[in-house]
């Protein structure tokens, strides 16, 4: 008993530590973001404001460009979560349940695909994009954050669709269902935690996405939100209020996500782990 104790007190100590670990970090970018400068900078850090003030808010929203950074990011995120889950579908589908030559090398391909360091192809996909007048466009990020998140996508979903017993299929094909029919109306509802679980990674994959977006994006009208950041912190001075308030509200779409589908995600993440 004594023992047990021990361990427990021990696993809550661990995971107290963790949590401020990973806490601690954004409270200091939510409280410092209502910090006056003269605070932030201070020799003496303060847990919570002394000097409460709006203005870096203010001054983000009207005198940067930070509105059209979230516009642009919000469009890149959106369509590169969708067309991940319109292709990651029923390309898990294929991949486990139906049968074709090379299945299991090209899904071991794909998997490799997903390992690779994307750095490393940086600059032949930016001549790639510069042969065919796509440098420069919201629609070059959509492809190649949809190109790095499928892999991990199919993955994902086919354990899921592993967990779905076969005999629920072989009734549909009695009834004449096509494997069309069996995948929009039986299988896609049953691994909707997957799916969420999918649509959070791609969206927070394509949102902080900063590599791609900085080399293939040149004019300021089609940054996004990181890259965007990028133009706050300035070669011999950093503007950290403006910085810590953009920070703040960087987070908040992916906050908005989780209210929605958070549990949808732990779900899909613990289903998927003993399945």
């Amino acid at each position: 008993m004594k023992r047990s104790r021990t361990i427990n007190l021990f696993l809550f100590l661990a995971a107290t530590l963790i949590l401020a670990l990973v806490a601690l970090p954004f409270w200091w970018v939510f409280s410092g973001s209502f910090k006056t400068a003269q605070e932030i900078i201070s020799r003496v850090p303060t847990l919570f404001p002394q000097s409460f003030t709006l203005d870096h808010y203010v001054r983000l929203v009207s005198r940067s460009a930070y509105s059209t950074y979230v516009i642009n990011s919000l469009v890149v995120a959106t369509a590169s979560t969708v067309i991940t889950i319109l292709l990651a579908v029923p390309a898990a589908y294929a991949f486990f349940r139906l049968e074709f030559p090379g299945r299991e090398a090209l899904y071991r391909i794909i998997l490799l695909a997903y390992a690779f360091p994307s750095i490393v192809i940086l600059i032949p996909l930016f001549g790639m994009f510069a042969k065919i007048g796509m440098i420069d466009t919201l629609l070059a990020l959509v492809l190649v954050n949809v190109t790095f998140a499928l892999p991990f996508s199919i993955w994902m979903l086919r354990s899921f669709f592993a967990s779905v017993p076969r005999e629920i299929e072989e009734a549909a094909v009695m009834d004449g269902a096509g494997p069309v029919t069996i995948l929009k109306r039986i299988l896609i509802p049953l691994i909707a935690p997957g799916i969420a679980s999918v649509a959070i990674f791609a969206f927070i994959s394509s949102w902080t996405e900063y590599v791609f977006a900085s080399v293939l994006i040149i004019s300021d009208a089609k940054r996004t939100v990181p890259v965007g950041f990028s133009g706050i912190i300035g070669q011999y001075q950093i503007d950290w209020g403006l910085l810590l308030a953009g920070a703040g509200l960087a987070v908040l779409p992916v906050i908005i996500l989780f209210a929605f589908i958070g549990r949808w995600f732990v779900g899909g993440l613990t289903e998927g782990a003993v399945k």
